[in-house]
């Protein structure tokens, strides 16, 4: 790739290398770099950015592509087109498709259709144990030298402690970071929402905020025991943040991430019954949520992700009971973010910007989420206090099932590169991006 690009009069923020200044960024060959030959400047692709923010393009270490065999709610291609539109140029998608991705074939498929339709990276997980069953333990060697950048059994939960055990050995023998999903399932059968005043008083069972705590330090202990780096997915509840917070401080090696719902919502969003407000975990109370801003802020929470889970509206157009888990969120996180951390005065854009790019790609040991030279050029381009209305059925994704439908949020995204291509000009995805590989 011989393009260059040349990024002009914008603010700089790059967090991973304490950048926050008016400048430019240059990109050659698909690579940053420090600066252009006077000869390469004229010919350069000359994208004005002032007024905008100028970052490393977002990370998503958090997103159910649905691909393969759940395609009617999204694919590759569909699903990367959501993110580009979001700020997002590097995701990791989560192993619960159809098949199970618990063998090398399954992965390889899945980079192959990356290969193919995809516009921005994705990079796949394995599963922890066959089918997600939690009963025998997947061939963890195998699904790393088949390409997984992690194994989880994320959108279930290995009930077994001895089983869990085991994986988390096994993951660290192979270098692979075990990223939990945490639920005790024997506390949430037939559960719907959280399980407080507004399960009572909607007549829907509740699911207790203890099911999920008890599972995350049952991963502290497993961490602390083995050594191993676990992820904690989508906290949701005060207690649990106060649980990695104790663990950290006792240097153990566990992370978390927060959502974009999680920090948004409460369990009071679900009083109409509508369906795009069930997500799993779910919705808690304000204390939880106030909890979870507090752990962000002070570090106990790591990241922001996603949890980016596509459904058609023939699935989630029924009872609350019987519709299924899970929201869109790639094309609304990083105003939402903005919302809650930066518009709110508690964090400023650095803060914020960090959190979605080189902190989730350190986790992972991605090589992407900085503008330093030599590094990928994935940028993102954005205006962090332009207003826009929500309108789900211009987003990219496949599914609709936002809960920001209507809402009126401020941070639009103008501008997404990768390896110096724009794969979304504001309004599209151009016609002629090309497929990207990793």
């Amino acid at each position: 790739m011989d393009k260059t690009v040349w990024i002009q009069g914008g603010r700089v923020i790059d967090p991973a290398n304490r950048r926050d200044a008016t400048g430019d960024v240059f990109i050659r060959a698909g690579r940053i770099v420090e600066s252009l030959t006077d000869g390469e400047r004229a010919e350069a692709e000359v994208i004005d950015a002032r007024g905008l923010v100028v970052a490393p393009g977002l990370v998503d270490i958090h997103v159910h592509l649905r691909d393969p065999g759940q395609t009617q709610k999204e694919d590759i291609g569909s699903g990367t087109r959501s993110a580009a539109a979001g700020g997002f140029t590097t995701v990791v998608c989560m192993p619960n498709t159809s098949p199970p991705a618990d063998n090398p074939g399954t992965i390889q498929r899945i980079r192959d259709a990356a290969a193919r339709r995809a516009v921005v990276k994705v990079y796949p997980t394995g599963c922890l144990t066959l089918g997600m069953k939690g009963e025998q333990l997947a061939p963890i060697g195998s699904l790393k030298r088949a390409g997984v950048i992690a194994v989880t059994d994320d959108g279930a939960c290995v009930q077994s402690n001895e089983i869990m055990r085991r994986a988390v050995e096994y993951a660290k023998m192979c270098g692979l970071v075990v990223m939990d999903h945490c639920q005790d399932a024997s506390m949430t059968e037939g559960a719907v929402m959280n399980e407080g005043y507004w399960s009572l008083r909607l007549g829907l069972k509740g699911w207790p905020a203890s099911a999920e705590d008890i599972v995350i330090a049952r991963n502290v202990v497993l961490s602390r025991h083995t050594g191993a780096h676990i992820h904690l997915q989508h906290v949701s509840s005060a207690y649990g943040v106060d649980i990695i917070r104790r663990a950290k401080k006792r240097g153990i090696r566990v992370t978390g991430e927060a959502m974009p719902h999680h920090v948004f919502f409460t369990d009071e969003a679900c009083k109409t019954y509508d369906t795009n407000f069930k997500m799993n975990p779910p919705l808690r109370t304000e204390a939880d949520r106030e909890a979870i801003i507090e752990g962000v802020l002070d570090g106990s929470i790591d990241i922001f992700a996603t949890d980016h889970a596509p459904h058609t509206p023939d699935e989630k157009d029924c009872e609350f009971d019987h519709a299924p888990f899970g929201i869109i969120g790639m094309e609304t996180a990083l105003a939402v973010f903005l919302e809650v951390f930066h518009h709110s005065g508690r964090a400023d854009l650095p803060f914020v910007i960090s959190r979605l790019t080189h902190k989730p790609a350190e986790i992972l040991g991605l090589d992407a989420g900085t503008l330093s030279p030599g590094a990928p050029g994935d940028v993102v381009l954005f205006d962090p206090d332009e207003a826009w209305t929500v309108d789900a059925a211009r987003f990219q994704s496949r599914s609709r099932n936002c809960p920001w439908h209507g809402h009126s949020l401020r941070g639009c995204i103008r501008r997404t590169l990768v390896n110096g291509t724009t794969v979304w000009d504001g309004e599209r995805i151009p016609e002629n991006a090309p497929a990207v590989t990793v």
